[in-house]
């Protein structure tokens, strides 16, 4: 198997995403619903994203936020897509994105990120 054909996209819930998110540096999740035009539309710039080497030490997932008590806790009043970054088990960022350019700008920074040492 090629370096490139390799999953870099994760489907789990939300007792993966409390694993990953402990086990990994940095994580950028993705909760998505049936039926969302916008979850459709980003999801094969998120799976190009996860196969791009300058964000090959972040582990990207995907979670179905109807079936996710956490995802319905971040999210409130707001809808999906909802994208959250995490560093070191701790949210950095959590929002809605509908456009290819934020769920960018959100990577970049999670990216950019630098952990603390303590």
């Amino acid at each position: 198997m090629k370096e490139k054909d390799r999953q870099r996209v994760y489907d789990t819930d939300d007792e993966g995403l409390r694993r990953y998110t402990h086990e990994h540096m940095k994580v950028l999740a993705k909760f998505t619903s049936d039926n969302c035009e916008i979850c459709a539309s980003l999801a094969p710039p998120f799976e190009q994203f996860a196969n791009d080497e300058p964000y090959e030490t972040i582990l990207f997932l995907r979670l179905a936020s109807e079936e996710s008590p956490v995802a319905k806790k971040l999210m409130q009043q707001k809808v999906a897509p909802f994208f959250v970054s995490y560093c070191q088990g701790r949210i950095l960022e959590c929002d809605t994105l509908t456009t290819e350019q934020q769920v960018l700008d959100m990577l970049e920074r999670l990216r950019e990120f630098l952990p603390q040492n303590h």
